[in-house]
């Protein structure tokens, strides 16, 4: 078995390579790991999204995690920012059962510290090391010192959603919005949310049934609320993936607001307010040229990180940044979460659009975004990935379509951390030229595979 840890945990097919023994292992060597120096009893917050296999993932972690001597705290359906909002403010450690914007039948384990944070590289190589060392026998407890099992979701819940509706700054009331809570976790805590917030308001897939989750809805599948937005006269639409941690958004036209767009007017009216830590915002090398291009002529900085929420955070906590996130929509407000919060997110946008009482494609039309490509290519595992990034001709085409490019775009090529895919990305333009361009590439790895 390989490493198990992507960038946002243990990912896989439930059933398949995320079985429930892997899951028990992985809360075992969790419940080990996370709590060693509390020198006590421990307790783990425990989440899930709406898919299938999330009960029995859940029921696998709960027995790995009491076997070990602590308490399981079952929330149930939750967003993963709830977990990690609940966790910094009552528990030793967090675990969420999803596997985000992917279909049901995939789903993963996240962990989280006692501060809310998602574990670093090096805590998850101990836990790792833990899972797969045949020979090392775990010290499971026995007696009254094996861990207990408590169910208290719901007040644990409204005390998340009290949080996130406590980060509005104004009145919402004159906003007309379309939900889209993905079936997934934001149906848990969304329509009490938009009810708190006082905003007008219509939801949208919140019936999930443990196979529909991001199916045709959500963050990564915008066309049906674009098409409720303009058909319904909203002023705005939101959508959320499938553990709600990442928001996206349509406007009046229909209009899409990605991440990048969303940052930059979350991010001016901060500066504005004298919020945004040293005017600078924490991106990713996926964000768009026209994102930086409009930043800059606004007085603001931005930062590259790598692909990823934890690589964005990781540069926030080292530069004491307060803002920053992912063209996907995976937004960190570090003022407010420790971790990207799609309906904290939907908020903050909330309060610009409220403030400024002006259209949100009026907002966000100044933001001009350079045509980007992006294409996944399939692979059958992780050394293909390192072959194709490795290989010769893949490399010699990418400096070719570079210099075709010149200034005006850019090239990345990346493994996807997740999936079984590379991903190459082409900017620039012309629509057209990059379309060819990123085909050229694709064409190489196709021929190398």
């Amino acid at each position: 078995m390989g490493r198990l840890f992507g960038t946002d945990g243990v990912r896989g097919i439930a059933g398949d390579n995320l079985t429930g023994a892997l899951a028990f292992r992985v809360g075992q060597a969790s419940a080990m790991i996370l709590t060693e120096a509390t020198h006590r009893k421990a307790a783990f917050l425990i989440g899930k999204d709406t898919r299938v296999s999330s009960d029995m993932l859940e029921a696998a972690l709960v027995a790995g995690v009491t076997s070990m001597g602590a308490d399981a705290h079952i929330l149930g359906v939750a967003p993963t920012p709830a977990v990690a909002f609940l966790t910094k403010a009552h528990f030793d450690a967090g675990i969420v059962i999803s596997a985000s914007h992917n279909p049901h039948e995939h789903n993963g384990i996240k962990l989280f510290s006692s501060e809310g944070f998602k574990l670093s590289d090096a805590l998850e190589h101990q836990i790792e090391e833990l899972i797969l060392s045949e020979n090392l026998r775990l010290p499971q407890q026995t007696g009254a010192r094996i861990g207990r099992v408590f169910y208290d979701g719901e007040g644990l819940l409204d005390e998340y959603i009290d949080h996130v509706a406590r980060s509005s700054e104004g009145d919402l009331s004159g906003l007309r919005v379309a939900v889209d809570c993905a079936n997934g976790a934001a149906a848990a805590t969304a329509r009490q949310l938009f009810a708190r917030l006082g905003v007008q308001h219509e939801i949208f897939f919140d019936k999930p049934d443990g196979v529909n989750i991001n199916d045709n809805c959500g963050s990564t599948h915008l066309s049906v609320l674009q098409g409720i937005v303009t058909q319904g006269g909203f002023d705005l639409g939101l959508a959320f993936d499938g553990d709600a941690d990442r928001c996206l958004a349509v406007d009046e036209r229909g209009g899409v607001i990605d991440g990048d767009r969303i940052m930059a007017v979350c991010g001016l009216e901060e500066m504005r307010a004298g919020r945004l830590a040293r005017d600078t915002i924490v991106g990713t090398v996926m964000s768009n040229l026209g994102f930086h291009r409009y930043c800059k002529q606004q007085g603001m900085r931005v930062i590259s990180a790598a692909v990823g929420d934890r690589y964005v955070l990781e540069e926030m906590q080292k530069g004491g940044y307060t803002l920053g996130g992912e063209q996907s929509g995976h937004l960190i407000f570090l003022r407010h979460a420790t971790t990207g919060d799609g309906q904290l997110t939907a908020v903050q946008l909330l309060n610009v659009l409220a403030r400024r009482g002006i259209r949100a494609s009026k907002i966000t039309d100044c933001i001009q975004q350079y045509p980007q490509v992006l294409v996944g290519v399939t692979v059958a595992g992780n050394d293909i990935k390192k072959r194709l990034m490795e290989d010769a001709s893949v490399l010699r085409e990418i400096r070719e379509v570079e210099a075709l490019l010149g200034e005006e775009g850019r090239v990345l090529v990346r493994p996807s951390g997740t999936e079984a895919l590379v991903r190459v990305m082409v900017e620039g333009r012309e629509e057209g030229l990059i379309r060819g361009a990123a085909q050229r590439i694709v064409d190489a790895m196709e021929r190398t595979k």
